[in-house]
């Protein structure tokens, strides 16, 4: 059960992260319609980042007030209804409103997916958890592009957003009727006005935050602008764009699950948090550092692709343990821990299309954006040296086994 449980949570996170990037690959097809230009696209790519950013503390207590199954058959039935709405958006102003709510209610993914894992993981499995979590997010990334480039060859990008609903609301009544409730998955009664303070005075915590800001806002590329940066920089089709940034987001996967597997066997030989967690996302983030500057001045389409895929590959390695140590934060309050670190990273998310939309506006270089990367990895791998993630958050809470 405990890993039909952790299949289907992986299956939502797919769905989620192919219905959330759904406007990538038609943005000029969506600009001709509504007449957005591409600052006004990148703010309503950016209003989704910040809704979704709004409710991740309330939404990660009410996981923790109501469990991780009742919030996550909630919150999927909602962002999958918004989804389709979205196809009906008549204005950039209707359409921005209608995103912007699809975000607020995809809030209840993450804490909903790290509460049920924290449920039915014991610490030695966690992170090969959360692996699989990260790798299934990156994956629904990564055949995103290219399901919609597909589906755009046989219907417009408003029946596209309609069919994207469906997938949700078969997810909502398989969960709903397989899943049984399970010891620290349920409801927990920790104030949240003590939890919030704890967490704001915690050095660890604050530096946790820190680098999913600048890791969420690099990767934010991926789910963005990747696709139009392929067709502004290497000359590529619609559909080749598609197919073309299908590849970092399968990289992604790969980095999710074998940082998991890696660094939860690095626990239990070393039973060090600082090597198996923090060593892990050190080298990831110092490598894809390295990669991203390689790709900028790469000459062939093939190889920018690679080494932006590597990169990829590296960023979700090493970003598995930002996850895994919110998991062991947490105790009985991770969705609240949890999403706290998510909705500093969505911020950053949210930020990163918004400035390459007026970068973009204001210079026409596309070129920009790799190095843009570049810098925000580096910063991100010397947020995760300083930090220690050897001692608990919630040390005294009745932790989940």
């Amino acid at each position: 059960m405990r890993y039909l449980v952790l299949a289907l949570v992986c299956l939502v996170a797919v769905i989620a992260y192919v219905q959330r990037t759904a406007l990538t690959v038609p943005t000029k097809t969506i600009q001709e319609d509504l007449q957005i230009d591409e600052r006004g696209m990148g703010l309503i790519m950016a209003c989704w980042y910040w809704g979704y950013a709004i409710l991740q503390v309330p939404g990660g207590w009410l996981t923790d007030r109501i469990g991780s199954k009742p919030a996550l058959v909630a919150f999927v039935l909602m962002w999958s209804i918004f989804t389709g709405l979205a196809g009906l958006a008549g204005s950039s102003t209707m359409l921005l409103l209608i995103w912007s709510l699809m975000g607020l209610f995809q809030t209840g993914l993450v804490p909903g997916a790290a509460k049920t894992i924290g449920g039915w993981f014991p610490p030695t499995g966690r992170a090969f958890a959360s692996g699989m979590l990260g790798a299934s997010m990156a994956l629904g990334g990564a055949v995103a592009p290219l399901i919609a480039s597909k589906l755009l060859t046989i219907v417009e990008w408003r029946q596209m957003l309609g069919l994207y609903v469906l997938p949700g609301l078969v997810w909502v009544i398989i969960y709903a009727n397989l899943v049984p409730n399970r010891r620290g998955t349920q409801a927990s009664a920790a104030p949240i006005g003590e939890t919030l303070r704890r967490m704001a005075t915690n050095t660890p915590m604050l530096l946790l935050c820190a680098q999913q800001f600048f890791r969420a806002s690099a990767m934010a590329l991926f789910f963005t602008w990747f696709p139009r940066f392929l067709q502004e920089t290497r000359q590529v089709t619609q559909t080749e764009s598609g197919e073309l940034a299908m590849w970092p987001g399968l990289a992604a996967m790969v980095g999710g699950v074998l940082g998991g597997i890696v660094s939860d066997l690095l626990l239990k030989y070393t039973g060090s948090r600082r090597i198996s967690r923090q060593g892990i996302a050190v080298a990831g983030m110092a490598v894809c550092t390295v990669l991203a500057v390689a790709a900028y001045f790469a000459v062939e389409t093939e190889t920018m692709i690679m080494l932006v895929s590597m990169a990829a590959f590296c960023g979700t390695f090493g970003g598995v343990s930002g996850y895994s140590v919110c998991i062991d934060f947490g105790g009985s309050r991770i969705g609240t821990v949890i999403s706290t670190m998510n909705m500093c990273g969505n911020i950053g998310a949210g930020l990163f299309p918004l400035a390459v939309g007026i970068l973009v506006a204001r210079t026409g270089r596309w070129d920009l954006i790799l190095p843009i990367f570049a810098i925000i990895f580096a910063i991100d791998a010397i947020c995760w040296a300083l930090l220690n993630p050897s001692k608990p958050l919630f040390e005294h809470d009745d932790a989940p086994h």
